[in-house]
């Protein structure tokens, strides 16, 4: 009997997680900072992948819900977590800051595409844009959560175990979705809205669904980020952030669950190969990104072309 493809993409990635964290003793702060940014890039490129490829939907909001997590997770630990608690109980009330700041993240998401994921192409993307600059202002005009300083001193309970525990979790889930009879109902929104409509999908519910978890997913990832960095503020969560989110996705292609992991791990770890030309680093990643996409359109780890596309990994 064949083993179903979500629970080998599981294993690997647990497989991953596993030896990231067995050999974490020997290496350095640097390639365990890269190792835990790549993890958390994995997360948030799956989970907008489930609304931008899956669904068919274009978001530009992603960093948005990014910041809830990241925010409320840190008031969470900040407020809530003494620093007399042993290790076990920081980590568990991390879990639960995690949760909390996912879970705030998913409201957020699902207030914002109830009413806007009636529209469609480059409309949905400005609608998304603008909830994204307005949750990024109000932290920003907050002062119970820094005001423009942002917050710091949280503890650092992000690790590799924890990064990449997630990104087993978010694969898996996806995975798992997409691949099931309801999560055809995402394909067939993707494809022809038209059409799921006169088969009695509803595609808003659809659109939804998709939109509230990635949030929750992307939320988790700001709360991993937060607690990584130790600080954060409103211009780590800007319109830019949203951009390199989507670049992951579409450079991936589409829909394409895996080819979205190798896009998140090559975006997140060729600035760090520029370094030597710093001066020139960002023109090369430029110059790089419209190569990339001027000779693979379609994605550069898409190997299945036009709408033969599955979701399947």
């Amino acid at each position: 009997m064949p083993v179903p493809r979500q629970h080998v993409a599981l294993l690997a990635t647990l497989a991953l997680a596993g030896a990231v964290t067995a050999f974490g003793g020997s290496l350095n702060a640097y390639h365990l900072d890269v190792a835990m940014n790549v993890g958390i890039a994995i997360i948030l490129a799956v989970s907008l992948n489930l609304v931008n490829g899956h669904t068919g939907q274009f978001s530009l909001g992603h960093a948005g819900f990014m910041a809830v997590g990241a925010y409320l997770s840190s008031a969470f630990t900040l407020r809530l977590v003494p620093a007399s608690a042993s290790a076990f109980e920081q980590h568990l009330l991390f879990f639960a800051a995690l949760l909390t700041g996912a879970l705030a993240a998913a409201v957020a998401g699902f207030l914002i595409g109830l009413p806007s994921l009636r529209l469609k192409g480059d409309y949905l993307a400005l609608i998304t844009l603008g909830f994204a600059e307005i949750i990024r202002v109000v932290f920003q005009n907050t002062p119970a959560l820094g005001g423009a300083i942002g917050l710091n001193g949280m503890a650092p309970l992000t690790t590799i175990a924890w990064t990449f525990g997630w990104v087993a979790v978010t694969v898996f889930t996806v995975s798992c979705l997409i691949n099931s009879t309801y999560g055809r109902g995402f394909l067939a929104v993707r494809d022809d809205e038209i059409a799921a409509s006169a088969s009695g999908i509803n595609p808003t519910r659809y659109k939804v669904v998709a939109f509230t978890l990635g949030a929750f997913v992307a939320g988790i990832a700001g709360g991993l980020f937060a607690h990584h960095q130790l600080a954060i503020d409103p211009r780590g969560f800007d319109f830019f952030r949203s951009v390199e989110i989507v670049v992951m996705v579409i450079l991936g292609g589409r829909g394409n669950t895996l080819g979205v992991i190798l896009a998140a791990v090559l975006l997140t770890l060729l600035p760090e190969f520029l370094r030597p030309v710093a001066e020139y680093r960002m023109v090369l990643y430029a110059a790089l990104l419209i190569g990339l996409m001027l000779l693979r359109p379609q994605g550069v780890f898409n190997l299945r072309l036009g709408r033969s596309a599955t979701g399947k990994i």
